[in-house]
């Protein structure tokens, strides 16, 4: 049940993270305040999933999740470079975060 809400607090850091783009300085209301409650809520799970799980894992997933999520988006929605060195780059992060998960004693 942890690895789920760390895999939630990940998605959120997603959100909150290509919000950040549409903010516009958290001058637009609608997307500041999703910004803002993803903010909220990545932070409340990551901190439930540390009941139970490693900080160094939790924290590495958490943010590589949130890094991976981001990339693709920049990719997929916003025209961002999709190069082989930068797949190759967000293939080492998945299978560095996959690696933590294996590992983890949890």
């Amino acid at each position: 049940m942890h690895w789920i809400v760390l895999l939630l607090a990940g998605l959120l850091e997603v959100v909150w993270a290509v919000g950040l783009k549409y903010t516009e300085g958290f001058t637009k209301l609608l997307p500041s305040a999703v910004t803002l409650a993803a903010m909220a809520g990545s932070v409340i799970l990551l901190g439930l999933a540390l009941r139970a799980l490693p900080l160094g894992t939790a924290y590495a997933i958490w943010t590589g999740i949130g890094t991976v999520g981001t990339v693709i988006w920049g990719i997929m929605m916003l025209n961002e470079p999709a190069s082989v060195a930068r797949l190759v780059c967000i293939a080492m992060i998945v299978l560095g975060i996959a690696g933590l998960k294996i590992l983890s004693p949890h």
